[in-house]
């Protein structure tokens, strides 16, 4: 499996860390940077280029994930999530590494530098590669529901237990429902 990766300064050690684990243990790895420490770099500026390569990867049928890392691993999840095709999520936890895949067929996990020993955010890490997405019916429709509104900017209609009880309803939204 090819694994993209990128971060900042702040993630520079582990993401250099990350490298090694991952070809030690049969990845085939794509580093997007940075390559030397700059204080001042931009997280955007290399987690865009990893999201965006784990995205045509994705367009080309091929089997890959990615990983991020900043100091808290927020600003560079959030880069992540504005590619088309990229869900990206924040991991704190083994727990929340195996969510991401489970649930969420999270194709990009997000990890803070700062925030976890080096050990603990590889378990992370790891976890999150070998978790499959089981594909249970629920998590493809919600799942679905992000890749439509992705593409088209339309809201998801409410459910029936929602109708009468939102803002939607005084502005006089059609939600899909039959009139």
């Amino acid at each position: 499996m090819r694994v993209h990766i990128g971060s900042d300064h702040a993630g520079l050690e582990l993401k250099d860390h990350l490298l090694g684990w991952l070809v030690d243990n049969g990845y085939e790895v794509v580093d997007h940077g940075p390559f030397v420490y700059d204080a001042l770099d931009d997280y955007p500026v290399f987690c865009l280029r990893a999201a965006e390569a784990l995205a045509a990867d994705g367009d080309e049928g091929m089997d890959s994930l990615g990983v991020v890392i900043g100091g808290s691993g927020n600003g560079e999840q959030i880069a992540a999530n504005k590619v088309r095709g990229v869900r990206s999520a924040l991991v704190w936890s083994e727990e929340t590494a195996a969510l991401a895949r489970e649930h969420n067929d999270a194709n990009m996990v997000a990890v803070g530098g700062r925030m976890h020993s080096l050990e603990e955010m590889t378990r992370f890490v790891g976890v999150f590669l070998r978790t499959p997405f089981p594909g249970d019916e629920r998590h493809v429709r919600r799942i679905g529901m992000l890749t439509d509104y992705e593409l088209t900017r339309e809201l998801p209609p409410l459910p029936d237990s929602a109708l009468g009880h939102g803002p939607d309803d005084d502005l006089g939204h059609d939600q899909g429902r039959d009139a």
